[in-house]
């Protein structure tokens, strides 16, 4: 009988992160968790954190994992985390770390640094199902670490009703910088503002990429941030935020490009497939089209975003971890699990289907080819999020000191 599997809060037996079923342990399954649990073996419940404080998609979570439960008899205890960094570091430190969990790329190398991740990834029979971008993005150190869970990538998220009313059609959607400018200005009025980009390096990355820019080298090794692509790509952003038509979220009073679309704050925005989401549940009579970020003097770029299935290196139960891993990342349960939560599917053999059920996504699945990956270098966050609190200056400020500023800082880091 399989035990109730939702945890509405973390609560530590042990009273520091104590998870149900995660005491400190090397791993219990022979080779580290090599093995899935073959005919017979013991029924276990192993934790899974999340990142969501949204009921539905812990729900959406738990219903997905269901099969695998009664396939197996094993109970997975999905939890919701408020704060997943502070927790898993918690976890981490003190030998109580949930067996399975959410990891974004840009944290997942400081995690496997440690040693705090299970390198099971060349274990699985699906990995050249991964798209080749995912795996890169989660290989360490010559080891591919953990399955990519999902992935999303940026495009040109339009108000369609505000487009129309400028008198624009699909022949309008920009495809250059020029183009850009052009129809946010047209679609400035009032209040509304033409374009709306986060004012983070996720949000200015792809005027870097489109530049021929971007922070770090191929293989991450050398700081390449103080560029003519990076200051073209920095100056292109302040000349648009200058202009009047364009602006960060903030300055629509919205808190992301979604919202400020759904409120009618801004006619173009760029973001990710998961505006959708904001759509579905905030604004669902929104009519919305996605378009390609338009090409910069160098090509197109976007970036991508994902996110992976750790599995802890000091968990009892690695082997039914990863076997659980093996079931998400199969055609079914990782179509429902993206098209829940507003991402796309990690795996090629879901494309199709996942292309059926949203046409609309057309951009965001075109953005693969060309997309950029996120730094994945152990010790870059506070360098990255240094980026983004100088990226809030850049109305008034100096493209060039802030990108000497990141090179230096970065460079430190590489050494």
């Amino acid at each position: 009988m399989r035990r109730p599997a939702v945890v509405g809060a973390v609560v530590c037996l042990a009273g520091a992160l104590g998870l149900v079923a995660c005491a400190p342990s090397q791993g219990t399954d022979g080779s580290g968790g090599s093995t899935s649990p073959g005919a017979g073996a013991k029924q276990v419940t192993i934790t899974m954190m999340i990142t969501s404080n949204r009921a539905a998609d812990t729900k959406l979570q738990q219903d997905t994992v269901r099969p695998w439960e009664d396939r197996t008899g094993n109970t997975v205890e999905v939890v919701a985390a408020s704060d997943i960094g502070r927790q898993l570091s918690q976890g981490f430190s003190s030998g109580a770390p949930p067996d399975l969990f959410f990891t974004d790329a840009k944290v997942f190398p400081s995690y496997a640094k440690a040693g705090d991740l299970v390198p099971y990834g060349d274990q699985l029979e699906m990995k050249s199902d991964f798209y080749d971008h995912l795996v890169d993005t989660f290989t360490y150190g010559g080891k591919f670490y953990c399955a990519p869970k999902d992935f999303s990538t940026l495009a040109l998220v339009i108000n369609t009703d505000l487009w129309e009313r400028a008198g624009l059609s699909h022949e309008h959607w920009p495809q250059s910088w020029t183009d850009l400018e052009t129809v946010a200005r047209k679609l400035t009025s009032g209040t509304v503002k033409g374009l709306v980009i986060d004012g983070t390096h996720d949000g200015v990355g792809p005027f870097m990429k489109q530049a021929g820019g971007w922070i770090v080298n191929a293989d991450q090794t050398k700081m390449t941030a103080d560029t003519p692509g990076n200051l073209a790509g920095l100056t292109e952003v302040q000349r648009l935020l200058a202009s009047g038509t364009t602006s960060y979220p903030t300055g629509v009073g919205a808190a992301s490009g979604a919202e400020a679309l759904g409120q009618g704050k801004a006619a173009m925005a760029i973001e990710g497939p998961s505006a959708k989401s904001v759509f579905r549940n905030s604004y669902p009579n929104l009519r919305w089209q996605a378009a390609e970020l338009p090409a910069g003097p160098a090509a197109r770029g976007t970036l991508m975003f994902t996110q992976c299935y750790g599995v802890a290196a000091a968990s009892k139960h690695q082997a039914a971890a990863i076997d659980l891993v093996k079931y998400l990342s199969t055609e079914e349960p990782a179509l429902t699990l993206a098209k829940g939560l507003g991402v796309m599917p990690a795996i090629k053999s879901a494309a199709a289907a996942y292309k059926g059920a949203y046409p609309s996504d057309a951009a965001f699945i075109a953005g693969v080819s060309y997309a950029q990956g996120p730094v994945t270098v152990a010790g870059m966050e506070p360098v990255l999020a240094d980026f983004d609190t100088q990226l809030q200056t850049l109305p008034q400020g100096d493209p060039q000191a802030i990108l000497t500023r990141l090179q230096t800082r970065g460079e430190a880091v590489l050494k």
